[in-house]
């Protein structure tokens, strides 16, 4: 290479150099009036309608884009925090800068919470009444990143938390035309990809929570929506549609040949029961309030298992007992129903414990089925009943999952026609149930009462008012003893 051709590529080199060094100053001056903690602070404040803060002034880097980085960021509503962020980058596309526009190419949140809280009177801890009326800035952003994220909420009015931790979000081509504040469900847009390693409420917790998300003209579709809960994966959809006067919600989600072991042991740390089952819900509710939600809730719910093994406790044998020291509760029995779609709910008042009263002996459950069907927010039973080698329990009445009361739940030993041969209520509360007495067909014991029985059988026009003719069959040996 000759000298002069050296010197040519020298002085490009310090001229790029040099140019590169003017556009960072140009840059500089361009974008560093603007980006400061207060303007920063100022702007995004009057953007959310709520107090922003960082903890210090923001980073500035120029290539091969402009990327500003926000530390330690706070959003609080009324003095109450709702986000927090240990990181923000931002990246801003350079050439358009020179033309005096801005445009953000990607926005990156890195180690975040962001909590989300009902107080007693209903009210969320983001809300802004007064701001719901005013104008939404138009945004058009490619891409958005969210690592590392914590996300909670609770409802002190209902008791209710749910928390979800180590979750991480892609989205892309998030565009907001600009409007209402009121509006900014329906106005909103964008394709995102959302995957949770944890999720926590009531006791119950699912694992590898994955879904994709595509919002267009107000309805945002999740699907496929993927869990692993109860060990076992479990798959389905939702559909959040905010384009009417009223939000409107569609969720549908099943899960296939999970081992009850693994939901039983959310309510006791014993070994209560073994065997596999399937679990489906499809369910919508449409309303801006969480009361509004639970009164218009609708939709099926089913539980469905064969040759399970009920641990601790051979029920057979409590029911040929009861017959001769009318000393059993069948609420025990019915807590096995209510540790179906539902179980979560009913259950935290009662003391699940009371199925294992007895330490040895166990019962095989040749079917259980558990099919309700959700009407303004009570759950009725449809077809709800278990069998074992000898016997036949059946559940009648409605869960009130607005209220949290039960609504009119019976719970009966029945015959080979449905018959009632024993029943007992269940009443109050799913926090403080009021459980009635075994209420049998006859107090004879002994030899009188299963002489009666035998009577019973040789009269078969005989009537009786049928508590149960659902899916569940007899038992063959029913009634034998």
């Amino acid at each position: 290479m000759s000298a002069r051709s050296s010197k040519v590529i020298l002085f490009a080199a310090i001229g790029f150099v040099g140019l590169l060094i003017a556009a960072g100053v140009g840059l500089y001056w361009l974008v560093g009036a603007t980006v400061d903690r207060a303007r920063i602070e100022t702007a995004a404040s009057q953007a959310l309608g709520m107090e922003f803060s960082i903890g210090a002034d923001p980073g500035l880097g120029f290539f091969p884009g402009l990327l500003v980085t926000l530390e330690d960021i706070h959003i609080r509503n009324r003095g109450a925090q709702v986000a927090s962020a240990k990181q923000a980058s931002i990246r801003i596309e350079l050439l358009p800068l020179f033309k005096g526009e801005v445009r953000i190419g990607k926005i990156e949140l890195s180690k975040a919470r962001i909590s989300i809280e009902r107080d007693r009177e209903g009210h969320f801890n983001f809300a802004r009444p007064q701001a719901a009326q005013a104008t939404l800035p138009a945004v058009d952003w490619p891409q958005i990143s969210l690592v590392d994220v914590a996300l909670v909420y609770v409802d002190k009015h209902s008791g209710d938390a749910v928390e979800a931790g180590s979750c991480r979000m892609e989205a892309r081509r998030v565009r907001l035309p600009g409007g209402m504040r009121s509006d900014f469900m329906k106005l909103l847009s964008f394709g995102a990809e959302l995957s949770c390693a944890e999720l926590r409420m009531d006791g119950l917790t699912v694992s590898d929570l994955t879904f994709t998300v595509d919002a267009k003209q107000g309805v945002l579709d999740l699907k496929p929506v993927t869990t692993r809960v109860f060990g076992t994966r479990g798959s389905g959809n939702i559909r959040a549609d905010f384009s009417g006067a009223t939000p409107l919600f569609q969720v549908n989600y099943a899960v296939v040949q999970f081992p009850i072991e693994e939901f039983f042991r959310t309510l006791s740390q014993r070994e209560v029961a073994a065997g596999r089952m399937d679990f489906s819900a499809a369910l919508s509710m449409q309303g801006s309030t969480v009361k509004a939600l639970r009164q218009s809730l609708k939709g099926q719910l089913s539980l469905r298992g064969k040759d399970l093994v009920l641990r601790g406790r051979d029920l057979d044998q409590g029911f040929a007992r009861f017959e001769a020291s009318q000393n059993f509760n069948l609420v025990d029995v019915g807590a096995v129903f209510f540790a179906g779609p539902l179980g979560l709910l009913v259950t935290k008042g009662f003391n699940f414990a009371g199925v294992l009263q007895e330490s040895t002996g166990n019962t095989e459950i040749r079917m259980l089925v558990s099919e309700w069907k959700v009407e303004h927010g009570v759950a009725h039973a449809q077809d709800v009943a278990m069998a074992t080698q000898e016997n036949r329990v059946a559940l009648r009445g409605g869960l009130d999952l607005v209220n949290n009361r039960f609504d009119g739940v019976a719970v009966a030993l029945v015959d080979a026609k449905g018959c009632v041969s024993v029943r007992q209520e269940i009443r109050g509360t799913f926090k403080e149930p009021v459980i009635d007495k075994p209420n049998p067909i006859t107090t004879l014991t002994g030899p009188a009462l299963r002489l009666l029985k035998k009577g019973r059988q040789l009269f078969s026009g005989a009537q009786c008012n049928v508590f149960y003719a659902g899916s569940v069959a007899a038992p063959s040996r029913a009634g034998q003893r």
